[in-house]
């Protein structure tokens, strides 16, 4: 078992001092005894002393008194909490919850500890200790959060790979590598010898993954490092007409892309290549390596899917063991994607297509 080396927890007599009541009124208020009246005056003053030292209810601690706790967090990296139907996290959220019914646990979801994205120490302790453990998600990370919570050997479990310098994780990732390296060796076998990768700019270890993933596929098809090519974007606004018809000046016939949450960058490239006359695929093949935008009547992109439902609940599985100490060590678990056989690939073109 690993040692705790984070910051003290303020104690009971320290919040009792700072609140000008006795230890006795700061266990009452914290506890919540049925039947000891304690003023709403006095149960401000607790509170906001509490709040001021950063205290939090020790959850072991109280399950020890046999108050039964079994609480687990859920913390989002990004601004807003998904809780709409449409948003990416939302399925993860749906997993979460499902597997912390199964296994009696109550949820907290943390919806406030991130205003304007500040962080689980937006307030200089560590907002998370209210639950025993906690499941995290998101692209916009700290990984200064992640490693304060390493180093106070809290409880756990990421969804999605993330990496900090000097700690181990535990996670439940998508394994990306796998099929993208499948859709490369099957472009190459379709007789494309240039291929383009777009990433996003912020893509961090997802986009490793995928990178790695295309150049492993290239290799074991044959195809010369230099003929697959790596470009990023940032966003829509960066997948202009003159870019995508720069690549087909280029060569290339085939393009690899790595989605954004809300698929901005694959809406945009599929209304770019309309405008300057470029066909899909006749003219050059896209495959997205995750979700794809909505089809439409008359396209259905190749490209894989997340089990995310699933990796919200092997995330809450593998918290679970940790809690309860069948698992003593950081776990990664890595989740295989599902294949979707779209219309939006197919063999290179005879001759290059000299866009409009």
């Amino acid at each position: 078992m690993r040692k705790r080396v984070g910051p003290r927890r303020p104690t009971q007599v320290e919040i009792a001092r700072r609140a000008g009541v006795s230890q006795a009124t700061v266990s009452l208020v914290l506890n919540g005894t049925d039947g000891v009246p304690v003023s709403e005056q006095t149960r401000q003053r607790v509170h906001q002393a509490i709040e001021d030292l950063g205290y939090a209810v020790n959850p072991a601690a109280r399950a020890l008194r046999g108050m039964t706790v079994k609480t687990i967090g859920l913390y989002t990296f990004e601004s807003v909490f998904p809780v709409d139907q449409r948003d990416f996290y939302y399925p993860f959220l749906l997993g979460v919850e499902e597997e912390a019914a199964r296994l009696g646990y109550d949820l907290l979801l943390f919806t406030s500890a991130n205003t304007a994205r500040d962080g689980v120490y937006a307030r200089g302790h560590n907002a998370l200790l209210k639950a025993d453990g906690c499941v995290l998600l998101g692209r916009h990370i700290s990984r200064d959060d992640l490693a304060n919570l390493v180093r106070e050997d809290f409880p756990f479990v990421f969804i999605g790979r993330r990496t900090v310098d000097g700690a181990e994780l535990s996670y439940v990732a998508p394994d990306y590598v796998a099929p993208t390296r499948g859709l490369v060796e099957e472009l190459v076998a379709l007789g494309h010898r240039r291929l383009l990768l777009l990433r996003q700019t912020d893509g961090a270890e997802p986009g490793e993954d995928r990178e790695l993933g295309s150049r492993t596929g290239a290799q074991a098809a044959g195809l010369p490092a230099a003929d697959l090519l790596v470009e990023f974007s940032s966003g829509a606004e960066d997948v202009t007409a003159e870019r995508v018809s720069g690549w087909i000046r280029a060569g290339v016939t085939a393009v690899l892309v790595e989605p954004s949450e809300d698929n901005a960058t694959g809406v945009a490239l599929a209304e770019v290549t309309r405008a300057a006359g470029i066909r899909i695929p006749d003219d050059i093949s896209v495959a997205f390596l995750g979700s794809a935008p909505a089809p439409t009547a008359t396209r259905i992109w190749t490209s894989f899917e997340l089990p995310r439902v699933e990796m919200g609940r092997a995330a809450v599985d593998l918290l679970v063991k940790l809690l309860d100490g069948v698992q003593d060590r950081p776990i990664q678990l890595f989740v295989p994607c599902t294949d979707v056989r779209g219309n939006s690939i197919s063999r290179a073109p005879r001759a290059q297509v000299t866009p409009r």
